[in-house]
C-alpha cells in the first residue's frame, strides 16, 4: 500500500507547490491532514515516502542520509521546473531535510516551514539509559538495536494518541520503533545541516513545542540563531508534544503555515496581484 500523495489542482491554476517531508520511521500519512489543508488553500501539495520507509521496511537498516538528501533534492528540482513558487516543509527528520534543501538551493526556495526540527535527540521521554546512545551509535551495536517507540507517541491529546497507537500496532502508517542505524544517519545529516545553516537565506517559519518529547527546543533555537535568513519567525507551542500536526494545536500550525506561504509569494509590481494563485 502506497502512502505517497500528490494533491494537484486539475485546472493547473496554482503556481505554488508545497513539498512535504515526513519524519523518521514515519510516512506521508502523518502529513495528510496538513497537506489537505494546504491544498484547500489553493496550493499543489506533494509528499512521498523517503528512502528506507514505506513498503520495504527492511531497507531502513541500510539507508544512508545521502539517500534522503538525494531523494529530497530530486523532488525539489523537479517541482522547481514546473512552478513559480516552491515551499518546503517537514516534520522531525522532514524538517531537517527541508533545511537541507534551503541550504542547497538558497534563493530558489520561496520559504521553509520547519516543524519539530530534530537536530538533537534530547526530549524528555528518552529513557534513563539514553546516555549510552553515543556508545551504541559509534560501534556495530547500532546494527542490532532498535529504540522502541513508546508513550506518549509524540501526542499530548489522549484520544488522538489512542488512534495512532492502534495504527502503529498494525504497521500501516509507520514503524513502531527507531532502528539505531537510522538514528545514526539522522544525526549525521543534522551535523551537515548545522554546519551549513549560514547558506540558507529563504524566509523561514519555525514551530516547536516547549514540551516536545523527542527533541527539545534546542534544535529550533540553533536554527533560528544560525540561519542566514533575515525573514525568520520562531513560534513556541505550549499544548502539544512532538507530533504537532496531530496534536492540540494542529489548527494553529495549519493556519500559520498558510499565512506564511501567502505572505511570501512574489508580488507583481505592475498590479500588486499575488502570483500565488488560489
Amino acid at each position: 500500500m502506497s502512502l505517497d500523495f500528490e494533491l494537484i489542482h486539475e485546472d493547473n491554476s496554482s503556481k505554488t507547490a508545497v513539498l512535504l517531508f515526513h519524519g523518521l520511521t514515519g510516512s506521508p500519512f502523518e502529513l495528510k491532514k496538513y497537506g489537505l489543508h494546504l491544498f484547500k488553500q489553493g496550493f499543489d501539495v506533494y509528499a512521498d515516502c523517503l528512502p528506507g520507509h514505506g513498503d520495504k521496511v527492511s531497507e531502513i537498516y541500510t539507508v544512508k542520509y545521502t539517500d534522503w538528501t538525494d531523494f529530497a533534492s530530486g523532488k525539489f528540482a523537479e517541482l522547481n521546473k514546473k512552478y513559480e513558487n516552491v515551499f518546503v516543509s517537514g516534520l522531525c527528520l522532514g524538517a531537517v531535510l527541508a533545511l537541507y534543501i534551503g541550504e542547497k538551493y538558497k534563493n530558489e526556495v520561496k520559504g521553509i516551514i520547519s516543524l519539530s526540527t530534530t537536530l538533537y535527540l534530547d526530549g524528555w521521554r528518552l529513557p534513563f539509559y539514553s546516555f549510552l546512545m553515543p556508545l551504541a551509535l559509534s560501534t556495530l551495536l547500532r546494527f542490532y538495536y532498535n529504540y522502541p517507540e513508546c508513550e506518549p507517541h509524540g501526542i499530548k491529546n489522549e484520544k488522538t494518541r489512542a488512534v495512532v497507537k492502534k495504527l502503529l500496532a498494525k504497521g500501516d502508517v509507520g514503524m513502531n520503533d527507531f532502528p539505531m542505524t537510522s538514528i545514526y544517519e539522522l544525526l549525521k545529516l543534522s551535523k551537515v545541516v548545522i554546519r551549513d545553516l549560514k547558506d540558507a537565506v529563504s524566509p523561514i517559519l519555525i514551530i516547536h513545542s516547549k514540551d516536545d518529547d523527542l527533541t527539545s527546543t534546542r534544535s529550533a533555537k540553533v536554527v533560528y540563531k544560525n540561519i542566514s535568513s533575515t525573514d525568520k519567525e520562531f513560534i513556541t507551542l505550549y499544548d502539544s508534544y512532538h507530533m504537532v500536526l496531530y496534536d492540540n494545536e494542529k489548527e494553529f500550525v495549519f493556519n500559520k503555515s498558510t499565512e506564511f506561504i501567502n505572505s511570501h509569494c512574489p508580488i507583481k509590481s505592475e498590479d500588486k496581484e499575488l502570483v500565488c494563485s488560489h
